[in-house]
């Protein structure tokens, strides 16, 4: 299950663990990813708190966490390469969480709702 939030991070659920990054149309709109700024493991946030951020040849934008949780693992791959973002942004998730509150996913956006969204 993905949800996604109105400043378009998305967050997929798996079990405990909620995997965080920018949804396919945020990368649209920055363009060439060039560099992501991750938080550490053991980091602990809430939601609608700034984690990091992302900039591209065009832009820098925050990253807001859809959901609270803490920091388990990093995706090490983007501080080599940041713009698998721009070949496959939700598989190229930025940060795994320990999801807190399982229960904020209900406060997101599906797919569908998400797409309406952007539409606007």
């Amino acid at each position: 299950m993905i949800r996604y939030s109105e400043t378009h991070e998305y967050v997929r659920q798996e079990g405990e663990y909620g995997f965080i990054g920018v949804s396919d149309y945020a990368q649209k709109q920055l363009g060439n990813v060039v560099y992501v700024d991750m938080p550490e493991v053991g980091d602990e946030f809430e939601a609608g708190e700034e984690f990091g951020a992302i900039e591209s040849v065009k832009a820098a934008s925050d990253l807001i966490s859809p959901v609270s949780g803490e920091v388990v693992e990093i995706n090490e791959a983007l501080e080599e390469n940041p713009r698998l973002v721009n070949q496959d942004a939700i598989a190229n998730w930025i940060v795994k969480i320990r999801l807190s509150d399982p229960s904020q996913l209900d406060g997101l956006m599906d797919e569908d709702a998400y797409r309406a969204f952007c539409e606007k």
